[in-house]
């Protein structure tokens, strides 16, 4: 079983969120955090964007910490949501033109989002938005935290139970690549793509279907809700495909541990 980069077991996060998508710490935060954590490697994974890569890089040589520039990208397969990793990219041209391309969609579906809340009298500006996503891509958490902040809905879990959530009235679905098109710019930019968390899309066939099918350099092992024996099954799937492992905590805030990889 080979890690990515060849890493050692307890030195290293590689799914890790900043305010560059929908986590709220800055990128230079998350390596002082590393740092303190005890972490020699990290990987920053923001959602269909690089924009937390170089601030962290710096963070980086401050602090003697090695930061793998990564991305975690959206797709669907066979109606599916099914995101996938990016690791060690380097020659970004093309990816980052399809990531402006979502951006720019990102701010129309949330848009659309606001629209329909209003229609449910909930009046929430555009300007609203923004001060949570602090100049990230914009994503549905940083709607959900303004409904907390005015006072519409209790907590983050209950803007999503009650407006967010695919299946809720406020729900607009938001665009996203084949997994053979993430792929394939992943590997253009020189990186290696990784299925990400396969616990949660609780489909063991499904993901043994797209291992076979598609040209995934590696698997994420560890994450903070695979069980051990989720782990283990994914680890034989590596074995199968030739593949190599990660592991991360998918951190996006406190109370969520970096480096803590199981439940």
């Amino acid at each position: 079983m080979q890690i990515l980069n060849n890493l050692s077991p307890g030195t290293f996060d590689l799914h890790i969120h900043t305010t560059a998508s929908d986590g709220t710490l800055p990128p230079a935060e998350i390596v002082a955090l590393a740092k303190t954590t005890g972490l020699s490697t990290i990987a920053i994974t923001d959602h269909d964007t690089l924009l937390g890569i170089k601030e962290a890089s710096a963070a980086g040589v401050l602090h003697g910490i090695t930061i793998i520039p990564g991305v975690e990208l959206s797709t669907r397969y066979e109606g599916q949501a099914i995101d996938i990793l990016g690791y060690n990219l380097d020659q970004c041209d093309d990816l980052e033109k399809t990531l402006l391309h979502f951006r720019n969609s990102r701010k129309n579906r949330a848009q659309a989002i606001l629209d329909r809340l209003k229609e449910m009298d909930i009046h929430l500006t555009m300007s609203d938005i923004l001060v949570f996503a602090e100049g990230g891509n914009i994503g549905r958490p940083h709607i959900g935290r303004a409904l907390v902040h005015h006072g519409y809905v209790n907590d983050l879990r209950d803007a999503f139970d009650r407006y967010l959530a695919d299946d809720r009235p406020a729900a607009v679905p938001k665009r996203t690549l084949h997994p053979k098109e993430a792929i394939q710019l992943i590997h253009q930019a020189g990186g290696q793509a990784v299925i990400a968390h396969p616990g949660l899309i609780r489909d063991d066939p499904l993901v043994h279907t797209l291992l076979q099918s598609h040209s995934f350099d590696g698997i994420e092992v560890w994450h903070r809700s695979h069980t051990s024996d989720d782990a283990g099954r994914y680890q034989a799937l590596a074995k199968e495909f030739n593949l190599l492992v990660t592991g991360g905590s998918d951190f996006h805030a406190p109370p969520h541990q970096l480096g803590k990889m199981h439940p």
